[in-house]
């Protein structure tokens, strides 16, 4: 067995932990990641990366069968078939090359990885297992988790046979002809929809009285209506209680105690992730926890001096982008730089058709803090380049203060609105007001056009409304 020594030892080489080992590595921290799996993590292997390449794949054969049925257009195809497996080999290609580009990055800026997984010993020490052997153990001054999350699993529906994950959702054998997805939060809707374009019946049931509920109503009420054009059925105050009998059909229970079943050939479970924290020995550590999540300063600092923790360990919003920044600047602390984490807003997007982008405050969150506001909205039905792209439902809407117009939020909902969420966020972290957004020259023609529409609609004179 080896014994190595280092500065800083890594664990988990998803986004937050990887970013950590390359920028220690780039300000001559001694790194050492350890990670039992693929780097990239949830987030390159089985979360966002493969999903979001999944859901193009489906909105393109979506559209081929669109055009079989005639188009304004002009576009005539013949009835469209879709090779899944040859699909699935198309997304594992792209996470091939973009794990392989974070292990050739932690080898350019000089980042050791040890393959195998971490049990922590106690907070200087870390044991490198593999098959259950231990195979090297790890000294260090400074221990970073992030150990990421897993997929919630139902006590009474377990994983296996016709019940699946995420995971298994994004690397389908075949379509199965009739879907229940439980869980109608971004998960489940954004796999339901790609499910439903792919060709499947699908079912939503959440136990909550409408879709996505972190989101306020007037973006989800545009996702709903899609989601009824697309043909999914959404149950909503519906709660599961597991398989019948015969593992055919998923048994449900409405607000009124009635009882009924839903036939299906898979049921995807997407009720939520949960840190992971267990099975490596963090307990040993005793540190302050935040319900199941590792308790953190605004630096990223646990209970034990210099053991830190990043990312989905850490808690909510678990984003990867989110990680990605905590692992940048804890890795800035260790080299003697002086870094808070306390971001201006931290922008989150549900891929769902169409997309949703929220940055800071929405008006109702503003107002229960007692601010003043000016909230305006913008229509993509009034925006010319949506109008090109066959996509004007949704709207862009803007939250600012009455008194000063400093911009408090941004929110929006539409095709492509995900590539908006830049311009929103910076925006925030520069203190933007409404005339800073309405004076500033926006391309044409462009989505962006609504940011700008947007913020001068808040003023009282919006140019195409």
């Amino acid at each position: 067995m080896q014994t190595q020594s280092t500065t800083l030892v890594v664990i988990g080489g998803g986004p937050g932990g990887y970013i950590a080992a390359i920028r220690a590595a780039q300000l001559g921290i001694a790194t050492i990641l350890v990670e039992g799996d693929q780097l990239g993590g949830t987030c390159l292997n089985i979360g966002c990366i493969p999903s979001k390449a999944l859901i193009h794949a489906a909105e393109e054969f979506e559209k081929a069968s669109h055009y079989a049925q005639g188009s304004s257009l002009g576009i005539q195809v013949s009835s469209p078939s879709i090779n899944i497996t040859q699909t699935v080999s198309w997304k594992d290609g792209i996470v091939k090359r973009l794990t392989g580009g974070v292990g050739a990055l932690l080898k350019k800026n000089g980042a050791q990885v040890v393959k195998g997984w971490a049990n922590i010993i106690d907070g200087k020490t870390v044991a490198v297992m593999q098959d259950g052997k231990e195979i090297t153990r790890i000294t260090c001054q400074h221990l970073l988790i992030a150990s990421g999350s897993t997929a919630v699993e139902l006590p009474f529906m377990p994983f296996g046979d016709k019940v699946i994950s995420s995971t298994e959702a994004l690397a389908p054998t075949e379509i199965p002809k009739k879907l229940v997805v439980v869980g109608g939060g971004y998960i489940g809707l954004e796999l339901g929809i790609t499910y439903r374009k792919l060709g499947a019946e699908v079912c939503v049931v959440e136990s909550l009285d409408r879709i996505l509920p972190v989101y306020d109503e007037e973006l989800t009420k545009v996702v709903k209506t899609a989601l009824k054009q697309l043909g999914i059925e959404v149950q909503l105050g519906v709660t599961v209680q597991g398989m019948n009998a015969t593992n055919t059909a998923v048994r449900v229970k409405n607000a009124a105690g009635e009882e009924s079943e839903i036939t299906c050939d898979k049921v995807l479970v997407a009720v939520g992730r949960r840190p992971r924290t267990q099975g490596f020995g963090l307990e040993s550590l005793m540190l302050d926890m935040n319900g199941r999540a590792i308790k953190i300063d605004d630096q990223c600092r646990t209970s034990m001096r210099d053991v830190w923790a990043i990312g989905d360990v850490a808690g909510e919003p678990m984003l990867a982008h989110r990680a990605m920044a905590q692992g940048e600047m804890v890795a800035e602390i260790i080299a003697g730089k002086r870094r808070h984490f306390i971001p201006a807003a931290i922008p989150a997007v549900c891929f769902t058709d169409p997309e949703i982008v929220v940055v800071g405050l929405s008006p109702a969150e503003a107002q229960a803090n007692g601010t003043e506001i000016i909230s305006a909205m913008f229509p993509f039905a009034a925006n010319g380049r949506a109008m090109t792209l066959e996509a004007n439902e949704g709207f862009v809407r803007v939250v600012a203060r009455k008194d000063n117009h400093r911009i408090l939020g941004w929110q929006a909902v539409g095709k492509s609105v995900s590539e908006l969420s830049a311009a929103f966020g910076l925006s925030l972290e520069m203190g933007a007001t409404l005339e800073d957004v309405a004076g500033t020259i926006h391309s044409h023609p462009t989505l962006g056009e609504a940011v700008q529409e947007a913020a001068l609609r808040a003023l009282g004179h919006a140019l195409h409304i």
